[in-house]
């Protein structure tokens, strides 16, 4: 039998209370127009579902992210698992979202709620750790330069790490000290992007995302 224990962190007695706890306090410090995106597997996002429906939040979309490169599963009593999902929320139906920054990192069509993206080999040794690719698409459509993002499960700092890059200002939240610590020390050696055209050119984009950023920089 494999024992699945990510560390004391993961445990949680009542979860709906813990997540209605949790999303009350990000919604607190929520702008009015900004967004809320929650990742998670099915052990956790159908709580998250009725959390925000009983805070009266608007629910804007459920995306799944699909992973093709997923591990495969040793217990053959079950499908593999490939996906997580991220629902994105907000305090009423006027929010931020770059609708034109989406369609150009999908080169140049509407994007759809279903993502294709690989997983990536962790830089740390957390269990959870999100790819970089995914957080950088979630903070280009939600938020601008200057922004404030907010992660209250900070973990290894891949969000702190993508938003600096990205020339948003970032507070983290992590209970673990071993984690705040890989953290911090990432986040502090990631530099800034001077221009995102470049920092595109750099992560060769296509065309179509290059043209957007210059005409946005005029």
């Amino acid at each position: 039998m494999a024992v699945c224990d990510k560390g004391e962190w993961d445990q949680i007695d009542d979860i709906h209370e813990f997540n209605r706890e949790w999303v009350e306090g990000c919604i607190r410090v929520l702008k009015d127009d900004g967004t809320i995106w929650i990742s998670g597997t099915l052990h956790n996002h159908p709580s998250i579902g009725v959390t925000l429906k009983k805070l009266n939040l608007w629910i804007i979309n459920d995306i799944i992210w699909y992973k093709p490169n997923a591990s495969p599963l040793l217990q053959k009593n079950r499908f593999a698992p490939s996906t997580e999902l991220i629902w994105i929320a907000s305090k009423s139906k006027k929010y931020y979202f770059n609708y034109e920054m989406a369609r150009c990192l999908n080169n140049g069509k509407q994007m759809r709620n279903l993502w294709e993206l690989t997983a990536e080999r962790h830089k740390t040794t957390h269990p959870t750790e999100k790819p970089e690719k995914l957080m950088e698409r979630i903070i280009l459509i939600g938020s601008e330069e200057g922004d404030t993002v907010l992660d209250p499960f900070m973990g290894s700092g891949t969000t702190g790490v993508v938003a600096k890059q990205l020339n948003r200002n970032f507070i983290g939240i992590e209970i673990d000290n071993a984690y705040f610590k890989i953290a911090k020390n990432r986040i502090e050696n990631t530099q800034a992007k001077s221009n995102l055209t470049g920092y595109l050119k750099s992560l060769q984009q296509t065309k179509t995302q290059q043209e957007f950023y210059a005409e946005s920089a005029k």
